[in-house]
């Protein structure tokens, strides 16, 4: 190999590991300004009990018996989809 190859892969080199640097700080940035979380926990009570020791996608079967439109405590109109409570409403553990 002769000088100019070695230079020229030395500086192709560089340049690969410079773009890495950036998109891996743009990708730290982008996640540290993330707004913390604000969705309320799945409450720790009487009611809910039951919940927390199913599995997720068992406890969601039964959110609607109290959280339809009919229930106990319906959700709100402007709600997001209804069938995947505990990707949001995390269970305290």
């Amino acid at each position: 190999m002769n000088t100019e190859e070695t230079k020229a892969k030395r500086k192709n080199l560089l340049l690969y590991n410079l773009i890495f640097i950036v998109v891996c700080g743009g990708v730290f940035l982008f996640l540290w300004n993330a707004p913390e979380e604000t969705t309320k926990h799945m409450p720790n009570d009487e009611n809910h009990a039951k919940f927390l020791k199913m599995d997720k996608k068992e406890a969601e079967k039964f959110c609607e018996e109290c959280h339809s439109p009919e229930g106990i405590a319906p959700l709100p109109e402007d709600h997001p989809p209804k069938y995947r409570c505990l990707f949001c409403h995390k269970r305290d553990q």
